[in-house]
């Protein structure tokens, strides 16, 4: 039986995986060569230049008059008054209760008031707010990373806005169709691939061991 003039041969496969595997490998070698090279720098910290140490500050800030409103509306303002560029990544309201040392036997018991805590991520710093209801001022504590931690929020999109992260995952999923294309085209254009396989396949279980074994 003769071959259908339209159906693709092997060769025709191969050459469109070929492109295919040549743009995809184009968009993300910018990424791929920032993550690579800071992935690199990161895995031998302990034996680079780098400058881990992280600067700490704390202050009181006053409010103003009249006082927020809620814990959102302290967020909004803290933001402004710390000329902060974005909003608070993480607002918690713990209400009033009962004070721990108070005694179970009292009929009414000394209350805690309420306590807010507003966190504000970025890349190269973490700003935490802390105010109990009542209070004049609230407690500032600015953390100023170094270049590891820098470097790690990055990887993982810590205090990034959602353009960087939606960004990254076309590098992971690039990587993904990189290594999906790269492994056709080897089988496609090989005849020994039994020894491409146990390759793979002993790489594959070595990279799978290692990970499990540090759970």
């Amino acid at each position: 039986m003769e071959r259908h003039l339209n159906s693709p041969t092997r060769a025709d496969v191969a050459i469109w995986l070929r492109k295919v595997h040549g743009w995809i490998g184009l968009w993300g070698a910018a990424l791929g060569l920032l993550f690579g090279f800071s992935g690199l720098w990161l895995n031998h910290r302990a034996v680079l230049p780098l400058k881990p140490a992280a600067e700490r500050s704390e202050s009181q800030l006053p409010l103003p008059d009249p006082r927020p409103a809620d814990a959102q509306a302290l967020a909004t303002w803290l933001q402004s008054a710390l000329a902060l560029p974005r909003p608070a990544g993480n607002v918690r309201v713990d209400k009033a209760r009962p004070a721990p040392w108070a005694e179970a036997a009292e009929s009414t018991p000394a209350m805690q008031p309420a306590h807010w805590t507003i966190v504000f991520n970025a890349p190269t710093a973490q700003v935490q707010a802390e105010y109990w209801v009542g209070n004049r001022a609230v407690s500032v504590r600015r953390t100023d990373n170094g270049v590891v931690a820098t470097l790690t929020n990055l990887h993982k999109g810590i205090g990034m806005p959602v353009a960087w992260i939606l960004l990254v995952d076309t590098l992971a999923r690039s990587l993904i169709l990189l290594s999906l294309s790269g492994l056709s085209l080897w089988v496609l254009t090989r005849r020994k691939r039994t020894v491409g396989f146990a390759i793979f396949g002993t790489a594959l279980a070595v990279t799978a061991g290692l990970a499990i074994a540090h759970l």
